[in-house]
């Protein structure tokens, strides 16, 4: 399975504990914030090298039409959802001739039976080139990518589904299943969801992804990701992001925000926003209006949770990173945190590390938990420096960088970090952090209490690394948030 080093998984999935561990209550924001923790830098910290292509798991195995890299992805709502699929062969070489799209139909037939696929869905198709005008890089065209969207379809329910095209021999895929999403409802919840940042086609992404499906079976879980920098692959032209818009089905149409950078769905009780870090976030840009509008049609007692995901994280306290994208948090951050953000999932810093609940760098009991997770095992290895250690402090003047829209960082006016760019200690609002290959599992217990787990790959399965209970307290905040947000 092919895929970029860059993204966020959400999906639903699907013991070797010591016994105390095992017995032991995970703890609860309700407690309040926890005591900065850092767990020492282990001296295995995995294989993070490519793996070559004479592997089996990188090996093309289709022939002919036969389509191969089977995905589904969500739609707007659990009535509907997304097949994509890849045919014929891509090419790479100084010369390539891209292939013609309209070869091969786009068809899935459906039904709730393996024997009885008695629906019928068609969709489109493209492909998409990489063209270098740069010395000993090669161009590259991809195979004919398909996209077909099912609708009509019955929530929490099992779908078998095969994709092709029946005209042409050997042109069809085996029979596959997925589930949709339960109804939306503040008492229905996906039973799993994981979430992965930063994969490649390491040893350790195959192991962070053997660690949760046993095989990458995109085919039967839905996989919802957000673009990120190793996505932008500039080329001729000024081209960018080419093979992230081609490669993936997004609810962009459904959600109202027509880019494939930014959009939203609702899975049971949650809104998820995937926002984009790479496009622009300012509040005069559209990511910006649109945010303001599906955050407004948003009803607290439908959708209880309101979870977001981006690349950049706008809390990490590792050097890599540090403070990169403080103009997009200046600009969405208090808009956030008027609608009652609860969770906030990032990637792009190769560790991973969690938040108190904090607001503006301030401990506040209302504000998000923010987790990167950006530790799936991407090939550019793991961030180990901390910018509150000794001599580790990184230069705050602009680094310029036309993708991230500025650099808006500077010496804190407040606070411990008072007149300084960075802490001289772990910061309050870093709850947990630690350098390890890794995922996590997000499970939505009802409408206030959600469980966290992040698991690191080298871990036995029953294991956590990390794990905590995420309460909402909406008697206390909401009121708060929209006191603040109306200016009472």
């Amino acid at each position: 399975m092919s895929m970029p080093s860059n993204n966020m998984w959400w999906g639903s999935l699907l013991l070797l504990a010591a016994a105390a561990a095992a017995a032991a209550e995970p703890a609860s924001t309700l407690t309040g914030p926890s005591r900065p923790v850092t767990v020492a830098l282990r001296e295995d910290r995995g294989h993070a090298v490519d793996l070559p292509d004479t592997d089996p798991r990188v090996q093309r195995r289709a022939t002919g039409w036969a389509p191969e890299q089977i995905a589904v992805a969500l739609s707007a709502a659990p009535t509907s959802a997304w097949v994509s699929w890849i045919t014929g062969e891509f090419q790479m070489g100084g010369t390539v001739k891209p292939l013609d799209p309209g070869t091969v139909a786009s068809v899935v037939r459906y039904g709730l039976a393996a024997d009885s696929l008695v629906r019928q869905a068609t969709g489109d198709a493209l492909v998409y080139s990489q063209l270098y005008p740069f010395e000993g890089l090669q161009n590259y065209t991809s195979g004919i990518i398909h996209h077909v969207r099912l609708q009509g379809l019955e929530p929490a329910t099992k779908y078998y589904y095969q994709c092709g095209d029946p005209a042409l021999p050997g042109a069809m895929s085996a029979v596959h299943a997925f589930r949709t999403m339960p109804a939306v409802g503040p008492r229905s919840y996906p039973g799993r969801i994981a979430v992965v940042g930063d994969l490649g086609l390491t040893y350790n992404t195959t192991s962070t992804v053997d660690h949760r499906y046993m095989e990458a079976l995109t085919s039967g879980t839905p996989m919802m990701v957000v673009e990120g920098n190793h996505e932008i692959e500039e080329q001729i032209g000024n081209k960018t992001f080419a093979a992230y818009r081609s490669r993936f089905a997004f609810p962009s149409t459904e959600s109202g925000s027509f880019s494939p950078f930014y959009y939203s769905f609702d899975a049971g009780g949650i809104h998820f926003l995937m926002l984009g870090a790479y496009a622009d976030y300012g509040r005069s840009g559209e990511q910006y209006r649109w945010l303001e509008k599906d955050l407004a049609k948003v009803d607290r007692s439908v959708t209880p949770w309101l979870v977001a995901g981006w690349h950049a994280p706008w809390y990490t306290t590792y050097k890599a990173h540090y403070r990169e994208v403080e103009c997009m948090r200046v600009a969405m951050e208090e808009l956030l945190y008027s609608h009652g953000l609860d969770i906030a999932f990032t990637g792009h810093v190769h560790a991973y590390e969690r938040s108190n609940r904090v607001f503006n760098y301030t401990l506040d009991p209302c504000g998000a938990v923010h987790i990167s997770v950006g530790d799936g095992g991407n090939r550019e290895k793991m961030a180990t420096t901390h910018a509150d250690e000794p001599g580790h402090c990184p230069d705050p003047r602009p680094k310029p960088n036309a993708f991230i829209g500025g650099f808006c960082a500077s010496n804190f006016t407040s606070g411990p970090a008072a007149g300084r760019f960075c802490w001289d200690r772990q910061p309050d609002y870093s709850a947990y952090r630690e350098s390890s290959f890794g995922h996590g599992i997000l499970e939505v217990k009802n409408e206030t209490h959600a469980l966290w787990r992040w698991h690191r790959n080298q871990d036995h399965y029953g294991s956590a690394g990390d794990e905590i209970y995420i309460v909402r307290e909406p008697h206390r905040c909401l009121h708060k948030h929209n006191s603040s947000s109306t200016g009472v």
